[in-house]
């Protein structure tokens, strides 16, 4: 895995900092547990614009990334929609990756 953001979270779930799932992800925030929501790219319409409704709502830094295969994968579970951070430090570091490969993306 050569990606830095998949490696951070699977970092952060092996630290037990990340819930993931439309449930726990969506109990974080509302919990204010959840420092940062990462929701994969190829969820639905309904999962991504409930997502982005919420963590408006709630000020949680919200990305799109990645799919949900490799989402799951890379935190050792399987297909997975939906993770949130739990730890500050640990959403800080992944923001600055995700911020990064935007902006790699654009160039």
């Amino acid at each position: 895995m050569n990606d830095k953001v998949l490696s951070l979270l699977g970092l952060a779930a092996r630290g037990r900092n990340l819930v993931s799932g439309e449930f726990s992800t969506e109990k974080a925030v509302k919990e204010g547990k959840a420092a940062l929501v990462i929701v994969s790219g190829d969820a639905s319409g309904n999962t991504r614009k409930m997502f982005t409704n919420m963590c408006t709502f709630y000020k949680t830094p919200i990305y799109f990334y990645s799919d949900k295969e490799t989402l799951g994968k890379a935190i050792g579970r399987e297909m997975r929609a939906s993770v949130a951070v739990t730890n500050q430090g640990m959403a800080a570091g992944i923001i600055k990756h995700l911020e990064e490969s935007q902006e790699a993306g654009r160039r």
